[in-house]
């Protein structure tokens, strides 16, 4: 165990929604909501003006939209973000070699390995946080980050938490168990609903309970695995080291669709899409897989799962799509389907021959590396409607802007940047010849 406070935890403050405030000016300090925007999606981020109406991620957007009707509701850039992304965390990696992403917005740093070194009193710290702050700032914009830090990865975490937004939280060595005794036992991690529950039963409600709980009392109820990781850091202890280099275990991509879809060749277009797209992936990661798995979540919410195994791991479009397709051939879809999703496991960086060479490629396949980012749910990184609210576009005389609304024929474009005052709105037929995605 570290002595040091010497773990930092950065989260940007409502990442997407953030971004999309910064280049919107319209939509600056008013309630933001990025996500599937469909009657099935999920919220990915909400603004902290939206997060005063109820809203939080991985809600329903319907029920977003009931809270908050007079939000924006995004789809989403991921382009947009992945550059934040990038920015920030090139900040980071100038401080320390050891820098674990762990999503687009959330990044653990070694400050043991800080290169110069760095002092671990509370003033030297403080001030480092201050110098990230406003690297941060100056670099993507204006976005805001909340920093925790202290004497491991949970206790870094944990303190992020106790200081949103843009704030800063240092947990001093030694003080870690009484700060954990008041809250709720579902700050440790592994601690959910059915956990939450189960622990409920017998008495614990907060770290103060799980702490005073006899450990054989726990593991007769939730295991013995499950239960001596929770009471280890129920007493802070946790020496997991910060790793630079995550190992990936799958790659997928997966789509809930606003209605159920029974149309063969359209499920069939969906999976060559999905299929594309964990392909392009797997070569930009420089890695190769050995299992191809689909799921399928029917109309009455059952799900399925089915993988196989090749002889030889692969990065190749058309034997993901062919293994796929042959894997959705065993799923009856005859009354409709909500969601469906191509991945991949069992990567390695070693190319092995594999058998499936006859495989057809499916139309509009490229073999062109594209960035990997983290899963992230909820949104997605292209509509394959047309216009989509939030999307940045370009007219021929009226300059960029961004989709404000769509419907009925017609897309509806707020002209304006993140360099400009809120701009003009303008309505267009969709297949305005002057308009282009940006």
């Amino acid at each position: 165990m570290r002595t040091t406070a010497s773990v930092l935890h950065l989260d940007l403050d409502a990442f997407f929604a953030s971004v999309e405030q910064r280049d919107k000016p319209s939509l600056r300090g008013k309630p933001v909501i990025v996500g599937g925007i469909g009657q099935r999606g999920v919220v990915a981020t909400a603004s902290y003006e939206a997060r005063r109406y109820g809203v939080r991620s991985a809600m329903p957007t319907h029920e977003a939209r009931r809270r908050c009707p007079h939000a924006a509701f995004l789809a989403g850039r991921f382009d947009a973000y992945r550059e934040a992304s990038r920015q920030v965390m090139d900040i980071l990696h100038r401080l320390s070699p050891l820098v674990e992403p762990l999503s687009l917005d959330e990044a653990f740093v070694d400050l043991a390995a800080a290169d110069p070194p760095v002092g671990f009193d509370r003033a030297a710290l403080t001030e480092l946080v201050g110098s990230i702050k406003e690297q941060v700032a100056a670099a993507t914009g204006g976005l805001t980050c909340s920093i925790g830090i202290g004497s491991s990865k949970f206790m870094a975490k944990v303190a992020t938490e106790l200081d949103k937004p843009d704030g800063l939280f240092i947990v001093e060595p030694g003080s870690e168990v009484d700060l954990l005794r008041p809250m709720q036992v579902t700050v440790i991690p592994g601690v959910g609903p059915v956990t939450t529950e189960k622990l409920r039963r017998i008495g614990v409600v907060t770290v103060a309970d799980l702490q005073a709980i006899e450990p054989e009392e726990l593991i007769r109820e939730i295991g013995r695995a499950h239960g001596t990781g929770l009471l280890e850091l129920a007493f802070a202890r946790d020496d997991r080291p910060v790793e630079p280099e995550r190992e990936a275990k799958s790659i997928s991509v997966e789509d809930t669709f606003a209605a159920d879809l029974v149309d063969h060749d359209r499920l069939a277009e969906i999976l060559n899409s999905h299929a594309a797209q964990v392909g392009r992936r797997l070569r930009a990661a420089r890695l190769f897989a050995r299992t191809v798995t689909i799921k399928v979540r029917q109309h009455d919410f059952t799900t399925h799962t089915r993988a196989r195994t090749l002889s030889g791991a692969t990065d190749r479009t058309e034997t993901i799509t062919a293994v796929a397709r042959s894997l959705l051939g065993q799923v009856d879809t005859s009354n409709g389907i909500r969601l469906l999703g191509v991945g991949v496991a069992g990567l390695t960086d070693v190319v092995q021959d594999d058998l499936f060479g006859e495989a057809d490629s499916p139309a509009g396949d490229d073999h062109q590396p594209t960035n990997v980012e983290p899963p992230t749910a909820g949104v997605r990184p292209r509509s394959r409607q047309g216009w989509h609210p939030g999307q940045d576009v370009h007219h021929d005389d009226h300059g960029p802007g961004w989709v404000w609304g769509t419907g009925l024929g017609r897309v509806t474009v707020r002209f304006e940047t993140r360099h400009t005052p809120p701009g003009p709105v303008r309505t267009f037929a969709t297949d305005d010849p002057a308009l282009h995605p940006a």
